[in-house]
């Protein structure tokens, strides 16, 4: 009994002692979310970070806005932060010019691959007039070697792997120019990563895979809907995906997702998802596992382990010649946005219509907007008088 109340005594006088208190238990990490949204024939996914950062790649063809709008507008309160479109064919695009309208967005990122359709002229008017920032993935001009990365906070990073024009030339002569220079990205957070591919052709892989780059990736968003080019063996092999997401149409005139597809993923290990099948798809990152759930057909989530060690750049960016230059731009702006002060002697600056923004007359939103419908101002004084300076070109 003296032994025990010796032990009852100790045991108050070190409770009693500062510092003692057991530590509070380590809260769970902020959420990373992906949704891979059922557009039909087309691809559309929201990231959203676990600061809320928001980055929308690509928007399903034009049928797909009506329901895409109003998903949009319940998932978010502000405008999207990074609307990226891989590429510019109508089933990546088509819901983009009404997303921009209703739901709203900060900045805008294409390849810069030009391409003559009706749709995509229009889009670029609707970014012109709507959007304060337009860019392409251009490597930082002091850091060429580098990969271009778009950081949301809490350690999430958006890596855009392809394209890098200038440094490295479009692909061409390819069974589609417009698919192989496809934006690429993996997006980053502790031990998972997301890779999208747009529509990347098997050029676009082969040459990624000479790259110094890790491809590992918890959740493969795969290209062209799961036609039967895309997502080869060696890709995969270094890809290495525990799951993977086919956006497509049920029904579709192509066939998609192909059997070839299909065999390849699963040899490589992937658990399946697919739009056409399953609806829209959501994916839940804690940084160490990611969480897929899909809204219809299947009775339980599915759990995959992160399993990225590194950074995605391995080493410096080799300069490549990768082919030749599908299309220019005009002149290069530089990554802050503005043009060397020796080159605004003699600007002239101009508006859109039914644009309340001014840029110089170099700007690129202007070269991709590719309309007669502006005002042109002789000097910057006269376009201060009528309009305030555009934030991508800051004239």
């Amino acid at each position: 009994m003296a032994l025990a109340r010796l032990f009852l005594v100790l045991f108050a006088l070190l409770a009693a002692l500062p510092g003692r208190a057991a530590p509070a238990p380590t809260p769970p990490a902020r959420p990373l979310t992906v949704y891979f949204f059922d557009v039909g024939q087309g691809d559309a996914a929201l990231i959203v970070s676990p600061t809320g950062k928001t980055v929308l790649i690509d928007g399903g063809p034009p049928e797909a806005d009506e329901a895409l709008v109003p998903r949009l507008r319940q998932l978010l309160r502000e405008p999207i932060d990074l609307v990226i479109m891989t590429h510019p064919h109508l089933d990546h695009l088509g819901g983009l010019a009404k997303i921009i309208q209703g739901v709203g967005a900060k900045r805008f990122m294409d390849p810069g691959f030009d391409h003559p359709s009706e749709a995509y002229r229009k889009l670029l008017e609707v970014v012109g007039q709507k959007v304060g920032q337009v860019m392409t993935p251009t490597p930082n001009p002091s850091a060429p070697e580098t990969l271009l990365s778009v950081g949301l906070g809490e350690g999430v990073t958006l890596t855009i792997l392809w394209p890098r024009t200038p440094r490295d030339a479009f692909l061409d002569d390819t069974r589609s120019d417009v698919n192989a220079n496809s934006i690429v990205a993996k997006l980053t957070y502790g031990k998972t990563a997301f890779l999208f591919t747009g529509d990347a052709e098997p050029e676009t892989e082969a040459f990624l895979l000479t790259r110094p780059i890790d491809f590992t990736s918890t959740v493969l968003k795969v290209a062209h809907h799961g036609g039967k080019h895309s997502s080869t063996a060696p890709f995969l092999a270094a890809v290495k995906p525990q799951a993977a997401v086919i956006s497509c149409g049920a029904g579709n005139d192509y066939g998609h997702p192909t059997p070839e597809a299909l065999e390849r993923l699963g040899k490589a290990g992937a658990r399946i998802f697919r739009t056409d099948l399953q609806g829209e798809v959501l994916a839940v990152s804690n940084g160490t596992t990611a969480t897929l759930t899909a809204q219809k057909g299947r009775s339980a989530p599915v759990v995959v382990t992160g399993q990225t060690t590194g950074p995605v750049a391995k080493g410096p960016m080799p300069s490549g010649t990768s082919g030749s230059v599908g299309s220019t731009r005009g002149k290069v702006v530089p990554a802050s946005g503005k043009l060397p002060a020796s080159s605004t002697k003699g600007m002239r600056y101009v508006s859109l219509k039914g644009s309340e923004v001014f840029h110089s007359e170099d700007c690129r939103t202007l070269e991709r907007a590719k309309t007669q419908e502006r005002t042109v101002y002789k000097d910057r004084a006269s376009a201060m008088r009528e309009r305030r300076p555009a934030k991508d070109c800051d004239p």
